[in-house]
Formats: C-alpha cells, sequence, structure tokens
C-alpha cells in the first residue's frame, strides 16, 4: 500500500491570522538579510534559490467556496518568481532603504509568491540577500528550519495535491463533508463563545480608546521604525549570569527596559506586557503554518538591569499558564470561518490583549545553527532578522495604542535582537529607535552594533 496523503486542511490558527489579516487589509511577513563583505557567489545564491521551495514554504492557501469552509494546503514546489539580482550596485547607506523595497514588492499567501529572492550589491563591495516570506504560510522556526534544509538541498515536499487541482464540485463535496466533521467541535465552541461574549460583552461592543485619535490621514499606510542590536554572545551571556537570569530572562528584560523607555508601559501601574510566543513545533509532522503558544508575561521593567529574579520568576508563571491555561480567545478559533470580515479585527484586538493593554511581542529563536549564515555556500559576515506587518495604517496603529516588537537569535557567535516600534504622539524615526536601543543597552552594561 502507499503512504496515506497528508491533511491538507489548513489549520484554525493559520485560517484566522490569513482572514485577519484580509480583513485589516494587512500583511505579515518575515524577512531574513545576509550581508556579505566578501565575494558573493552568485551560483550558490541560484542554488539555494532553486532549493527553498519546498516543504512548509512550498505551499499556498487555497480557500475554500463555500462561505464557511475551511482552507486547504496546496503544493507549488519550487521557486514562485525568479531570482532577482540588481543590475546596478548601489550607495552603501542605501541598504537600509533597499531592505525596505524588497519587504514591500508583492506577496500573497494565496495567490501567489508567498516567498521571494532579491540580491543587491553596493558600492563599497558588499553584497546583501534579501528573503521575504508570508507569515501565514510558516513561522520563524519553520523559517529557520526551511533555510538550513536548502543550505544543504535538502528540501522535501509535502505530497500536498497541487495548486487548482480539485473541480468546483469536487471542492464542495470535500468541504461539506469537512465541516460535518467539524461540527461537534464548533458546537462545543459556541457555547464557549456565548460565555466569552457574556463576560467581555464590552471589549466587544465599544473600540479601545486610542492615545491620540489621529485628525486626518487616518487611513494612510505608516512606515514602521526598525533596526537591529548585535551583540558578542559571551558579553550577553556574562551579564544575564550576573543579573541572576539567563538568555531568556535578559531578552524580555531588555524589551521590558526598552518598552519602559520608549512610553509603552501599563498606564495604571507601570508594568510591561510581554507576548511571547513559545514554539510548539516538536517534529517534521508539525505542518501548521505557525505552531506557537503564546505566553502573557507582565512584570516591572524598573529593576530589571539590574536584576533579573522578578523578570525570570514572571516569565516561568507565564509559561505555566500558557500550557495548563488555554487563552479563551484560541479556544474560539473553530469559529473563524463563520464570522464576517469586520468581526475579524475586534477579534484580533481581544487576542492580542490591545483593547485592555500595550503588549510587547518578544520572540525569542535561542541559539540557531551556524548553517543559517551559509546561503551561498560560504558564512556572510552578518545576518539580520525581523517580522514586518505591511500596510498598517494610522488608525489602526493609533486604535492599537501603537506597535512593539523585540525578537532574539544567537548565531556566529552573536545575539541579534531586532526592534520594530510606534509609540502614538512620539519620535518614530529609526534614529530615534537607536538612540533609545543603545541607551537601554548602556542600562545593562552592554554594548553592540545598533544597525
Amino acid at each position: 500500500m502507499g503512504k496515506p496523503k497528508p491533511d491538507n486542511v489548513v489549520p484554525y490558527a493559520d485560517q484566522a491570522l490569513l482572514l485577519a489579516l484580509r480583513g485589516a487589509g494587512q500583511e505579515a511577513v518575515m524577512q531574513l538579510i545576509w550581508i556579505y563583505e566578501h565575494p558573493l557567489d552568485l551560483d550558490g545564491v541560484r542554488r539555494f534559490h532553486q532549493n527553498f521551495g519546498h516543504g512548509l514554504v512550498g505551499r499556498l492557501v487555497e480557500t475554500s467556496p463555500l462561505p464557511f469552509g475551511r482552507h486547504r494546503w496546496v503544493s507549488v514546489a519550487g521557486p514562485q518568481v525568479p531570482l532577482e539580482i540588481a543590475e546596478r550596485s548601489r550607495p552603501r547607506e542605501e541598504l537600509w532603504d533597499w531592505a525596505h523595497e524588497q519587504v514591500e514588492l508583492p506577496l500573497d499567501p494565496e495567490y501567489s509568491p508567498a516567498w521571494r529572492i532579491g540580491v543587491q550589491s553596493f558600492d563599497d563591495g558588499t553584497s546583501a540577500v534579501s528573503l521575504v516570506v508570508s507569515h501565514t504560510v510558516v513561522d520563524g522556526g519553520g523559517v529557520v528550519a526551511s533555510v538550513i534544509a536548502a543550505v544543504h538541498g535538502a528540501g522535501k515536499d509535502l505530497g500536498y495535491p497541487l495548486r487548482n487541482s480539485r473541480t468546483r464540485s469536487r471542492a464542495v463535496l470535500q468541504d461539506l463533508r469537512q465541516l460535518g466533521s467539524d461540527l461537534p467541535e464548533i458546537g462545543r465552541t459556541l457555547v464557549k463563545a456565548v460565555k466569552v461574549a457574556t463576560r467581555r460583552k464590552d471589549e466587544l461592543v465599544r473600540p479601545s480608546e486610542p492615545v491620540s485619535a489621529p485628525t486626518h490621514g487616518g487611513g494612510q499606510s505608516v512606515m514602521i521604525a526598525f533596526t537591529t542590536a548585535v551583540i558578542d554572545k559571551e558579553l550577553w551571556d556574562q551579564r544575564a549570569k550576573d543579573l541572576g537570569g539567563n538568555h531568556f530572562s535578559l531578552v524580555a528584560g531588555f524589551a521590558g527596559k526598552l518598552a519602559q523607555n520608549l512610553g509603552r508601559t501599563r498606564s495604571s501601574d507601570g508594568a510591561a506586557t510581554l507576548m511571547i510566543p513559545v514554539s510548539e513545533r516538536d517534529s517534521p509532522g508539525d505542518t501548521g503554518g505557525n505552531v506557537v503558544t503564546i505566553a502573557n508575561v507582565t512584570f516591572d521593567p524598573g529593576p530589571v538591569a539590574k536584576d533579573l529574579s522578578g523578570a525570570r520568576s514572571a516569565i516561568k508563571k507565564g509559561l505555566i499558564t500558557a500550557r495548563e491555561k488555554p487563552d479563551e480567545m484560541v479556544e474560539l478559533l473553530p469559529l473563524i470561518p463563520f464570522l464576517p470580515k469586520r468581526a475579524m479585527g475586534r477579534m484580533a484586538d481581544m487576542a492580542f490583549n490591545f483593547s485592555a493593554d500595550v503588549p510587547v511581542s518578544c520572540s525569542n529563536m535561542g541559539d540557531v545553527p551556524d548553517d543559517l549564515l551559509q546561503l551561498d555556500g560560504t558564512p556572510s559576515e552578518r545576518f539580520y532578522f525581523g517580522g514586518v506587518d505591511r500596510n498598517l495604517t494610522l488608525d489602526v496603529l493609533e486604535r492599537r495604542r501603537g506597535l512593539m516588537t523585540v525578537a532574539s537569535a544567537r548565531v556566529g557567535g552573536m545575539v541579534i535582537v531586532p526592534v520594530m516600534s510606534y509609540q502614538p504622539g512620539a519620535d518614530n524615526s529609526r534614529h530615534r529607535l537607536r538612540e533609545v536601543i543603545a541607551q537601554t543597552l548602556a542600562e545593562f552594561d552592554l554594548s553592540g552594533i545598533v544597525e
């Protein structure tokens, strides 16, 4: 007998992410940037480009013909767009302008492409490679695994049916059968939804008040300030030890102190609230796009630059709570296919606590194999990464009272800490963000490159 076909029904969490973003007119992507100060092997980049489009990134979302149907993964193996190699070099000071331009190029997890790669040379002899991937098809851990597999030419397809391989009548029948099998869970979820709606009715019917409502141009897109700190790993680990913590609690402590310095703490008590995604991708068999649990962690950021014990205790408590008591909004995900688009934004605000707090997303990838640096077969001198919310508008940012994300990864002897921030009414320039990051590192007796 042949191997059974894999289940290609998109998990509720991934369908919810796609629908929420579509409803808000937004897109979530991840960007990885390799900077080579020695000659870039373009043949090696071309090999990587051919190898990368397999596995978790070699797929798209095919929506159901039923308005309340489950979406499905479909296979689109190999490059979805040609490798883009710039013909002319650019001034080195334009590197981050180029990186932002790469993020803004068309990307779509449903219609393709779900990822793309660009190459740019600069007048100081350096070269940069940018990989941008839709967050709907894969999370950070999945991207890292996909990159390393492509470096070694080890990417494998997941066996999903090809795109558009179902006729409409067959798709309708299959999705009706899927609905029938989902009905018991949907019924149980409806009971929970009534309880949640009763308890949190104020959040459902009344929008959260922005810090300062925009007087004009509320629908205009806003470019979020983004930069990255790079710190020597031995220095980072020694400071974590000196402060009574570890790598994880130092990342959280830094995020909390940075939030305090940027004015993103809770007005009632000055606490910092972190949303920490914890990967649940335990095996290659986990084929969801975003296989994570979100832990909510709250602590006083005041003492963290001198003592990490409070942050460490809060993280431990938050992780235990996340595993033992799942968030009630996550438990409502089976109702996602039945919600009107206009309801998705409010549900997203509630799920991420935007309606009651000013959370900071804090993602820690931990130790990453150095193979990640070898996109062309040789190690790049520098590597950067980050998540980007595209098409964020001023009114959305004001309603959510801003946005801030901090991530980290340990690779090549360095700790890489990307930061993205927008605070209503503040100086949201990249120059100002770099200043505050450098100030915050100094409070921890740390120093490094702030790109």
